[in-house]
């Protein structure tokens, strides 16, 4: 091993360990009693049951990474990258079909391995906790569509990014970042009444009370609002959730309809005011910027690791391969986009809070949001006191104890 596989041999059991760490903190908070500001919606039996759901949730997540990280080291040092290289380019084919292939068979072959962890995390653990609806059938439909949508989507832009980095030179990260940039916001823009329909069902919310509190709401706050959707999520899962996407005229929010049976109108307009208060604080647009800067600055320093021999020598690669050096950079830089990481979810949290703020300010009632995130907790049986590390680590919204006591305060 040179030195580049100990930094991403170390940088992989790194942050495994420290998922552990977090994973044994979160534990200890168990045992802590329910918060007064719960008392009267959470029962002995209900809040037992989150805690259970917490616990049940946490081994899976730890035993699942462990394979996943346990899988790329018996790869890795198993020989298999090189002997996956080998054979696709015994195939006789350029580079783009031999990248392709290459990506493809390790993607496939990563899915087929951890194909029983999703099974069980569907079929064993949320349908214990009553949370599964999903179907065989809706299962098995929906693991071929997210197939064909990494074909048909993810190809030929995997495609595009080959034929820049083989041929474009110097500059090549700069047009493979202008293709990504392109590509992102025309399936940012079509996705919703393309791409998310193949999986659910989105049916314009019927005229009524609900309907007419929404579009009273956003004229007040001077949203342009063209519909609201009610998503089939009862579909798949009995848990509640609302959510903005998209943007121009394709923009929509879309409720679950478990998370109407389950809320009075009153506190369905102030989740409803949360999601365009990201719209109206510029969350969206925020996150965008990110994230385009973000992958102009990854593939800027692709370009310059992609002739670094060293790279290749570590994942005993006898020859450079460009669809594999890909790959190894993605490993490399690992560590850095952890770090990145956990800053994008501080900024997630804190971008939360200013859209609680936005919705209980808008409305005019306070009291009302809390209710809402009071009984998404219940419903959803959501941890209702982690780890301050586990939150860190892993939290994109705050603990909901924190987002009512911001808005209590």
């Amino acid at each position: 091993m040179n030195t580049v596989a100990w930094i991403i041999a170390a940088s992989l059991l790194g942050e495994y360990i420290l998922g552990l760490i977090a994973d044994a903190l979160n534990f200890r908070t168990l045992s802590r009693p329910l918060p007064l500001e719960f008392d009267g919606l959470f029962d002995s039996g209900a809040y037992a049951k989150s805690q259970e759901y917490t616990k049940a949730r946490t081994m899976f997540g730890m035993w699942s990474a462990a394979w996943n990280v346990a899988l790329v080291l018996a790869f890795w040092f198993a020989g298999g990258f090189e002997r996956l290289d080998s054979l696709v380019r015994g195939w006789g084919m350029g580079t783009i079909p031999s990248g392709l292939a290459y990506i493809g068979i390790l993607l496939i072959c990563r899915g087929l391995l951890t194909l029983p962890w999703s099974l069980y995390s569907t079929f064993v653990i949320e349908e214990r906790f009553g949370f599964n609806k999903t179907t065989a059938g809706t299962y098995v439909t929906d693991l071929l569509k997210g197939f064909g949508l990494a074909v048909v989507l993810g190809g030929p832009l995997l495609c595009a990014v080959l034929w820049l980095f083989e041929q474009a030179g110097t500059w090549a990260w700069f047009y493979c970042w202008m293709t990504t940039v392109l590509f992102t916001l025309t399936v940012q823009f079509v996705a919703p009444a393309w791409i998310m329909p193949l999986f659910n069902k989105f049916t314009p919310l019927e005229e009524g009370e609900l309907r007419e509190r929404i579009v009273s709401f956003a004229e007040s706050v001077k949203f342009s609002l063209r519909n609201v959707f009610v998503i089939d999520g009862s579909k798949r899962s009995g848990k509640s959730n609302a959510f903005f996407t998209g943007f121009g005229k394709n923009k929509r929010i879309a409720l679950f309809d478990t998370l109407i049976r389950q809320h009075t109108v009153d506190e369905l307009v102030a989740v409803l005011a949360h999601e365009i208060g990201h719209y109206k604080m510029r969350h969206i647009l925020q996150g965008m910027i990110i994230s385009i800067l973000h992958s102009g600055i990854v593939l800027y320093v692709f370009s310059l690791l992609l002739d670094w021999k060293e790279l290749y020598d570590a994942f005993l690669l006898s020859r450079q391969s460009l669809y594999a050096g890909l790959i190894f950079c993605g490993m490399l830089v690992s560590p850095v986009e952890f770090v990145i990481s956990l800053f994008l979810h501080a900024l997630s949290r804190k971008n939360e809070f200013s859209a609680d703020r936005f919705a209980a300010d808008t409305t005019g009632r306070p009291s009302i949001m809390v209710d809402a995130l009071k009984k998404l907790s219940l419903n959803n049986l959501s941890h209702l006191t982690p780890h301050s590390f586990y939150v860190f680590l892993n939290y994109s919204h705050p603990p909901v104890l924190e987002r009512i006591r911001a808005l209590n305060g």
